[in-house]
């Protein structure tokens, strides 16, 4: 076996040898790592036996079955041909398609295109899954709009209207020019909420930000974690993207106020006090506070009887869920039981009976653990309603939009969605980033990666349960590290993040399918497209209607800022993100301070000149500012309380974008940011609150005033 074989192979299987850094320099992956990777993509090639079977086996993956049947899914788009590929020996033959209105369009294949490789079906005219049956075998036909839900859609048109733009192709003039908050939910504060920010504080801020303007509230993932290890509390790190973290969970709103008191009671009086002294803490304590939380919904689930008036509602929820909710609630008492009793709580060390959703060891365990199994039910029932009520209150508040949820870009390799979905997602391999100019020694964030091969075979059934699940709740949805529809860059177990490598992915099939689910929730959707991005990528994005990000700090052009005028219309503009410094910490170079503090500057740089770069870049914001007609006079001192917040807030407004995004550090004026990449215990990640009660958060004088700016600079663009 020679490397030759390992770049051969690695090819076929759609992993890039040769790719480029964030500094534009050409970059090569080392043999070792293809072969590391292929290992865990089930391509082993250690030998040349080992590689020619790997590569059998790879093209049988690919097969689409072009001589016996047709592949799970197709997806096309409205009014296009759909090619399906492989299907030369249908020339010629009779189809029937089933549309998913219940209609049904009998046709004839015509001869076979062999230069793109199979034969064509006619263009359809309204999206959805339909059923296109071809003798004896069938697919679903995934048809999707043109685009993407879009900001105009939500606000300029009526419910019937929407409903008659089936093929999302109407171009709305004058797209609205409108403005949202985004929060992190956990930091989110109010009296008696025991220092967890909850749905019920969710509810209260979308009123509040509703009332002042707002379009929309983006909001932190609100995944799936793991309730028998308190310990893991980031949101971009969840066992599953396909529920929800039931810490958000108030309580009180489950079975009213008079039933969790008694609950909390019923644990004594230093968990009442515990309770209460937690609500005044600047940061959250995670294992506390998710550990108390979760003994009062275990009380309140005691006594949740028969009689209850709720059950029905319960029964119903679990129905609807069906086997997806059955297969979390195991996993999260299987894993509660495990650790409980001294075992690893990694599925994938579990004895192998246990390793299988399906298996008889896990129904036997599910059947003797019923009532624990029920409880874990029983909190996505709770926290799902959470989030409904949340939303409802968006939509009565007159948001045109609501909610918009953040899907995060990968779920735990050990945790219930790798373990209920082990036939899509990929074991062995970490998503993660090479090295950039925010995180110079690359990220490996443990999180499992659908394989795109497994993807195809399954009929993207676990992609699309996913998206569901995401939209269910919200009026739109952020996804992370939106590269990944087209590339991952992938890192096996154990190894430095800069030995991983990019799998391709079957980005035109999920754009469609992103477009289809989206027009079917009436959800718009945003890519958190930063970092190395694929040349044409945005436009990629731009024609699927999915919305990009442009973040204020990194518009920059040979040292000087981007007027407004210059920023993208097919993406939402922010002051800032949850991985970079708040705009009053970076005016003030907080930021420098704890990447000094941490040994995280860029490899070769000083403190001094970080600084001294900072200077720089201060001074060319101020320049735009003024430039702008933001700002005027002297550029202020480099501390926080001198930062121009209104003045770059006005600036972000004027952007061509159709939805301007203010987080609420930046409204507020903090200084310290939610999160500090390459940090894990250093630095308080996801644990900083808020400083004042949602219900009242956007009340005070120089909020309102910041937010009263939007309000004026966005009505001015949209009039224009």
């Amino acid at each position: 076996m020679n490397d030759e074989q390992i770049f051969d192979l690695a090819q076929a299987a759609g992993l890039a040898r040769d790719w480029t850094n964030a500094n534009g320099q050409p970059m090569q992956v080392a043999p070792a790592a293809l072969r590391a990777i292929l290992e865990a993509l089930g391509l082993p090639c250690t030998s040349d036996a080992s590689c020619r079977e790997s590569r059998q086996r790879l093209a049988a993956m690919n097969e689409t079955n072009g001589t016996s049947g047709l592949p799970p899914l197709v997806t096309g788009t409205v009014g296009q041909a759909i090619l399906l590929p492989g299907l030369h020996h249908a020339a010629g033959k009779r189809y029937r398609l089933e549309l998913e209105s219940g209609e049904s369009i009998d046709g004839r294949f015509a001869d076979a295109d062999v230069q793109k490789g199979g034969v064509a079906l006619p263009p359809i005219d309204r999206y959805g899954y339909h059923r296109l049956i071809v003798e004896d075998s069938q697919t679903t036909l995934a048809v999707a709009p043109l685009r993407c839900f879009g900001v105009a859609d939500a606000v300029q048109l009526s419910g019937d209207q929407v409903a008659n733009n089936v093929q999302g192709t109407q171009q709305i003039k004058n797209d609205p020019q409108l403005w949202a908050l985004g929060v992190q939910l956990y930091s989110l504060r109010r009296a008696g909420d025991g220092g967890i920010g909850d749905f019920t504080s969710l509810a209260s801020l979308v009123k509040s930000a509703a009332a002042q303007g707002a379009a929309a509230l983006a909001i932190s993932p609100v995944h799936a974690m793991f309730s028998a290890d308190v310990t893991r509390f980031s949101p971009y790190g969840p066992s599953s993207r396909l529920f929800l973290n039931a810490l958000h969970i108030d309580p009180a709103s489950a079975f009213g106020e008079e039933r969790f008191r008694a609950a909390l009671d019923s644990l004594g009086q230093e968990a009442v006090d515990r309770y209460a002294a937690m609500d005044q803490a600047d940061l959250i304590d995670w294992p506390a506070a998710a550990s108390l939380r979760l003994s009062v919904l275990r009380r309140l689930y005691d006594r949740f009887g028969a009689d209850d008036s709720q059950l029905n509602g319960f029964a119903s929820f679990c129905q609807q869920q069906g086997s997806a909710l059955q297969d979390h609630a195991r996993f999260e008492a299987l894993h509660a039981w495990r650790l409980a009793h001294g075992e690893n709580g990694d599925w994938r060390s579990w004895p192998e009976a246990l390793r299988d959703p399906r298996g008889i060891e896990v129904e036997r365990f599910a059947h003797e653990h019923a009532v624990e199994v029920r409880f874990h039910a029983f909190l996505q029932w709770q926290a799902a309603r959470g989030m409904v009520d949340a939303q409802q209150a968006a939509r009565q508040a007159g948001m045109p939009v609501g909610l918009i949820a953040d899907l995060a870009v990968g779920a735990d390799n050990g945790g219930s969605q790798a373990w209920s979905r082990q036939a899509e997602i990929i074991n062995g391999l970490s998503v993660g980033a090479p090295p950039d100019a925010l995180n110079t020694r690359g990220q490996s964030w443990g999180l499992g990666a659908f394989s795109p091969h497994a993807m195809k075979a399954q009929g993207f059934g676990a992609y699309i349960e996913m998206l569901r699940a995401t939209f269910a709740y919200a009026g739109g949805a952020r996804i992370d590290h939106v590269l990944g529809l087209s590339r991952l860059w992938l890192v096996p177990h154990g190894a430095s993040s800069e030995d991983g490598a990019y799998l391709t992915y079957p980005i035109q099939d999920l754009l469609r399918l992103i477009a289809l689910e989206s027009w079917r929730h009436r959800a718009i959707v945003i890519g958190e497209d930063l970092g190395t991005v694929p040349a044409g990528f945005d436009q990629t994005l731009a024609q699927a209607g999915l919305l990009g990000i442009r973040v204020l700090l990194f518009q920059q052009q040979h040292g000087r800022f981007l007027v407004p005028a210059h920023w993208s219309r097919d993406a939402v503009a922010t002051t800032t993100t949850h991985d970079l410094p708040t705009i009053a910490g970076w005016w003030q170079g907080r930021d420098i301070d704890w990447r000094t503090r941490l040994d995280l500057l860029e490899l070769g740089q000083s403190e001094h000149d970080a600084r001294g770069n900072r200077d720089r870049e201060r001074a060319a914001l101020w320049q735009a500012l003024i430039d702008a007609g933001q700002a005027s006079g002297p550029m202020p001192p480099a501390d926080a309380a001198s930062a121009p917040l209104d003045a770059v807030i006005g600036f972000m407004a004027e952007t061509p974008a159709p939805l301007a995004v203010l987080p609420v550090e930046d409204a507020l004026g903090l200084t310290e940011a939610p999160n500090l990449p390459g940090t894990i215990d250093t630095h308080p990640n996801w644990r900083r609150r808020l400083p004042q009660p949602a219900a009242s958060l956007l009340e005070q004088p120089a909020v309102a005033k910041r937010l009263a700016i939007l309000n004026r600079t966005r009505a001015h663009r949209g009039a224009s």
